[in-house]
């Protein structure tokens, strides 16, 4: 059984020695954005110093450089997803992106009166918005499978939200906000049942397992690049080559073309008709550098690690008079979210900040989720690679300063 070298690990990620209000961080604030290991900053680095240069049509030797940079990340997109062929995978400017491009492109021509769309009721508001958006614009409904009081999905209620008028189904992997992981392929299976297209949501789940598109047997799959370790203002939408061949662009500008007159636009092949404009180059080679970073590491070995680190945080949080853990999902990955009696989660990160503890605090974008525990905020720690059980220790310490401060 391999163990994880966290010290090693930890020595790849520079933020990590930094200290905050004079004592050395604890970042827990992963599901949020994840640190960056050098290879990421050196690869973004060396980008701008030796191919900044646009890519594709470029005939001068740094937009040759950047191109054969930017267009191997899909093929290491690809791998990283299990993809078919690296032509279906798209670069965005993160998950957000992706969902509206689908919400967008894919929804807008199949999507009309009468026809559904059904999401979850523990999706980010970015798996939420743009399909309120479509339904209303298509006068279509938009239907949500409930969760129920240990924040796991009401899966009893599937066979009767998705039918025959089911267009699209949009499903995180994991929840932001509980950690709760979903039962994708049962889900999946009755969508294609019914003959509706999946979208998932996998931008808490790419960094913590391996990502197999066939197994999962969805038609899209959709992460950000600041999760897994890379760079902010970057992402992937995989999509099924078939449809996404048979799908109209939903922006237009450079490199989605391939000729242009007044009369009419003829547009560029799979995946370019979908990325206009000039991309982030370097954000998409600081991706694939992160990517690379990923697939070296043992991920039964990463899971391992990380669920020791819950079952800590959560022993810890049990133990801990005064402190109420929201949601106890069947499967958690990598986050957990709790109150803390008598006072606002905003206080608690004030005070786990002074203390050197970064936390995520607040509505998490799942305002949704707060209704149905009615609360109006969580604290949430959530894990990486590369934090460790002497950091949850600090979040005790933390905690306890919390409890003296507020009484």
């Amino acid at each position: 059984m391999t163990e994880l070298d966290i010290d090693s690990i930890r020595g790849d990620f520079p933020a990590l020695a930094s200290l905050v209000h004079g004592t050395k961080l604890v970042y827990l604030d992963n599901a949020s954005t994840t640190q960056k290991p050098n290879v990421v900053l050196n690869a973004i680095r060396d980008a701008y110093v030796h191919s900044c240069a646009n890519v594709h049509r470029g005939v001068h030797a740094l937009s040759a450089a950047a191109t054969a940079q930017y267009e191997q990340v899909r093929t290491i997109a690809q791998s990283f997803l299990n993809a078919p062929d690296d032509k279906e995978i798209i670069f965005t400017s993160g998950t957000t992106e992706a969902i509206n491009l689908v919400a967008n492109a894919v929804g807008r021509a199949r999507v009309w009166p009468g026809d559904n769309v059904v999401i979850t009721e523990m999706e980010h508001h970015s798996n939420l918005v743009p399909w309120q958006m479509l339904c209303a614009d298509r006068q279509a409904q938009l239907r949500v499978i409930p969760i129920d009081d240990r924040g796991d999905l009401r899966m009893d209620r599937v066979p009767t939200l998705i039918d025959h008028r089911t267009r699209l189904v949009a499903v995180s992997h994991i929840s932001n906000s509980l950690g709760s992981v979903n039962p994708v392929v049962d889900i999946v299976t009755k969508a294609k049942e019914m003959g509706a297209l999946v979208l998932v949501d996998g931008a808490q789940a790419a960094a913590h397992g391996p990502i197999d598109v066939q197994a999962l047997g969805c038609d899209f799959y959709a992460f950000s690049g600041h999760k897994v370790f890379g760079p902010t203002g970057v992402g992937v939408l995989w999509g099924r080559r078939e449809i996404l061949e048979a799908t109209p662009p939903w922006e237009g500008g450079g490199d989605m073309i391939l000729s242009v007159s007044f009369e009419g636009t003829s547009y560029n092949e799979v995946p370019y008709k979908f990325e206009a404009g000039t991309p982030n180059i370097v954000g998409v080679i600081g991706l694939g550098a992160a990517l690379r970073y990923i697939q070296k590491l043992d991920f039964d070995a990463v899971a391992r690690h990380e669920q020791d680190l819950l079952a800590k945080t959560v022993r810890l949080l049990n133990s801990t008079s005064g402190i109420r853990i929201v949601g106890e999902p069947k499967l958690r990955a990598a986050a957990v979210s709790f109150v803390v009696e008598g006072v606002h989660a905003h206080d608690v990160g004030t005070v786990l900040d002074l203390e050197g503890i970064a936390v995520r605090t607040g509505h998490h974008c799942t305002q949704p989720v707060m209704e149905h525990f009615d609360v109006p905020a969580t604290v949430r720690a959530s894990f990486a690679v590369y934090n460790t059980a002497a950091e949850v220790d600090r979040l005790a310490v933390g905690l306890r300063k919390v409890r003296e401060v507020f009484g």
